[in-house]
Parts: C-alpha cells; structure tokens; sequence
C-alpha cells in the first residue's frame, strides 16, 4: 500500500472510530511503528488529527477540532434532526446569520424550503450550495479563507458583520460545560460573536455529545442564546445544572 492509500486509510479508520490505536496501525497495515509514526505527525500538522498517547483521535481538544472534510462526514442523522428543528425558527422575508461548521452547512442546505430569505454567512459550503439558488438573496462574508473549518475569518469578515442586521443567527459550538460555549480557535470566536451582535435573536446549535468539555476560549454564556438546539439529552449532571439555571433546551426528535 501507498503511502497516501495509507493515510487516506487512517482517516477512514477515524471517521468510522475517532480514535486509533498505534500498535493496531502497524499490525493492521504491516509496517513498523515509526513509519506510522510518521503518518500521525504528518497529518497531524495538516490539521486533520490529535496525536495521544499510544495513538491518535480527531475527538475535539481544548486547542483541536478536526477538519471540515472530517466533521461533515459524522453524525449525519443529528445534524439533519437538528436543521428540521432551527427551520422551524426560520419564516420566509426573514434575514439569517449562519456561521461555519458542518453542522450549520446541512441546516444551510436546507433553507431553500423557507425562501425568499437574505441568508448572511461565512461557511463556504452555504455560498457552494445557495449561490445559484432562486429566492435566496446571500450575502457572502469575505476575508481570510480556513481549509481547516472551510470559511472565512478576520478582520474583513468581522468589519462586514459590523454594517449588517439579521432577524435571527445559527451559532454552532464543539463544546459546551457548566453555563458556557466554548471554542478553541479565537479568529472563529470573533467571527460567531460578530454574528450574535448583529442579530435579533440567536440560536446555539450543539451536538449533546460535546456538553461537559471545554476548549480554549470562551465563545458565550449559554443565557446570551434565545434557543439552544441538541440532537439528544446531554448527561444528567450537565442536564442539571442548565436546569438550575433556568435554561431550556430543544430536543430534536426525528
């Protein structure tokens, strides 16, 4: 097998399993540690994984969230429940924020069942998808293009976002613990408050899987959202303390 066959194969591994396991690597593909080694570090530096101990996961760290090309791939029946469920906040005339993410990327897909709209956004693959499309009037966010979380960011992107007004925002979040979202990268943080300033209303969209961790900045207290929108019951602990505090959550149901 090819090198790149080979990592290209570790990526498949990953997106099945979110995590591999070295030793099983070299068995599996019958090479010596330090060749796989290698391959980790490699694709490490390309942004697609997390080196661990005795392995590697593309699982979200305080510093690391995998690749677009990876996110989109996993989890495709929460994601559609919760597009179904933020549609449901959308009626057609209105103006919508949507940041990057894959998750915002299928609810971006999705909108044209609610045009005419002004759809706002930053996430390349709602420009890819919605350019072309009849009712939807969208106001592509220029700025410094990111492979890594596929749309644009920085000081254009923000200075656009300044100038504009929208009925509603969708913000998406890798990490949510106690009454904060979290993010790990402080260009996207700008860009997703930006996107919440110039917003009537805002929506947090978030995976329950990704309550009870942090990353490295602090995106926004879980009250500065008018819904928040999961796929699925957070842990109990978790659950527990948004009830203290008074705040609900949207289930999406299939």
């Amino acid at each position: 097998m090819k090198r790149e066959e080979r990592r290209q194969a570790i990526m498949d591994l990953l997106v099945e399993a979110r995590a591999v396991d070295l030793d099983d690597l070299a068995d599996r593909f019958a090479v010596s540690k330090m060749t796989i080694h290698r391959d980790l570090d490699d694709l490490e530096q390309a942004g697609l994984l997390r080196k661990v101990r005795g392995g590697a996961t593309i699982e979200a760290g305080t510093q690391f969230e995998s690749d677009f090309r990876i996110r989109e791939l996993q989890d495709g029946a929460a994601k559609a429940r919760m597009a179904r469920a933020a549609l449901e906040l959308i009626e057609p005339g209105m103006t919508v924020m949507i940041n990057d993410g894959s998750m915002a990327a299928l609810l971006g897909a999705s909108l044209v069942e609610k045009r005419p709209l002004t759809v706002i956004t930053n996430n390349a693959a709602i420009i890819d998808r919605l350019r072309n499309e009849a009712g939807i009037t969208l106001i592509a966010l220029g700025g410094v293009f990111s492979a890594k979380f596929n749309g644009f960011f920085g000081v254009v992107t923000e200075g656009a976002l300044a100038r504009l007004r929208a009925d509603i925002a969708f913000i998406s979040s890798p990490a949510v613990s106690g009454l904060q979202a979290f993010h790990m990268d402080d260009a996207v943080v700008r860009a997703k408050r930006a996107m919440m300033a110039a917003s009537a209303r805002c929506c947090l969209l978030v995976n329950h899987t990704r309550f009870g961790r942090s990353a490295l900045h602090v995106l926004a207290d879980l009250t500065e959202f008018d819904t928040i929108i999961t796929d699925d019951a957070p842990a109990p602990e978790d659950r527990a303390a948004l009830d203290r505090a008074g705040i609900a959550l949207t289930i999406a149901k299939d």
